[in-house]
């Protein structure tokens, strides 16, 4: 006799846009043999029309119960960091011990170390994925589809019956799966995520009062301007050290970058465009496989 599934629940504690979005995902894409998990969630900023809304994007239950929330075989929490942490030492009272919880935060340290600390079951999940719009309304199962999904776990969990379901469901969703230690996904994070961010940030304040002569290009690289600060808060107070340090380096580059300029030293800048072609290259084609 075959073993059960080892996760026939799901529920989402937050439902914006990263939620939603693999709510979608899990939904429409299970492994071969199992069932669809049945997927409830709540998010404590929905009104009723929003409750309403949800059940047509996938959700097969809204509810505020905790209980019911905490019982299920797999919970994701999906609010912002902190929050995320916070819950789990409310998850620690309400959840039986088995059940498994995961989480869809930007930064991994924190939340696996207090993970660790309660003994509570835990796959830190970062989905690759977003955009500046939020909310669920722009959620998408596109957005999952062919994401890079970094997970930050012990291998005794990624490898528990449901550990291994999990990557089941995310493959099946199309998730390329990544493993990555906690403390040092947040340091590539911070150089590949979180610099792109502040440097976008800091382009637009920069040059204010002159966007009406830019072009696509310069709106190319200020999309991430459109982010949040809502969104944003959290990660970086969670990783504020690696971002910082990031920041500084850049600055150097961008110092040793200003007096090549200055001298119109023509050979060192060709090799920074030659080198930086080539990365662009071997970026495009790490995003197509």
């Amino acid at each position: 006799m075959s073993s059960p599934q080892p996760i026939r629940t799901i529920s989402f504690i937050g439902l914006g846009l990263i939620g939603m979005s693999l709510v979608k995902a899990l939904k429409r894409s299970t492994p071969d043999g199992a069932t669809s998990p049945i997927v409830i969630g709540y998010d404590p900023s929905f009104t009723q029309s929003d409750r309403e809304a949800v059940l047509q994007f996938g959700l097969d239950r809204f509810t505020d119960n905790r209980k019911e929330l905490f019982g299920a075989d797999l919970v994701v929490l999906a609010a912002p960091v902190e929050t995320n942490i916070a819950l789990l030492d409310e998850l620690k009272k309400l959840a039986p011990p088995s059940t498994l919880v995961a989480d869809v935060s930007s930064t991994k340290a924190l939340i696996c170390r207090r993970a660790e600390e309660l003994s509570i079951p835990f796959i830190g999940m970062h989905p690759m994925a977003g955009k500046e719009q939020q909310g669920y309304r722009e959620s998408s199962e596109e957005l999952i589809q062919g994401t890079r999904m970094i997970l930050s776990a012990p291998q005794g969990e990624l490898n528990s019956p449901k550990g291994l379901f999990l990557k089941a469901l995310l493959e099946a969703a199309g998730c390329r799966i990544s493993l990555m230690d906690a403390e040092e996904h947040d340091r590539v994070i911070a150089c590949i995520s979180h610099l792109p961010q502040l440097v976008s940030t800091a382009l637009v304040t920069r040059c204010a009062g002159r966007l009406d002569c830019s072009g696509p290009g310069f709106l190319s690289m200020a999309r991430l301007a459109g982010s949040p600060w809502s969104i944003w808060r959290d990660i970086i107070s969670t990783n504020s050290g690696n971002i910082a340090d990031e920041l500084e380096r850049f600055a150097l580059e961008l110092g040793e970058l200003a007096e090549e300029v200055r001298r119109n030293d023509g050979q060192k800048l060709e090799g920074r465009f030659n080198e930086a072609n080539r990365q662009h290259a071997l970026l495009k084609e790490i995003n197509r496989q």
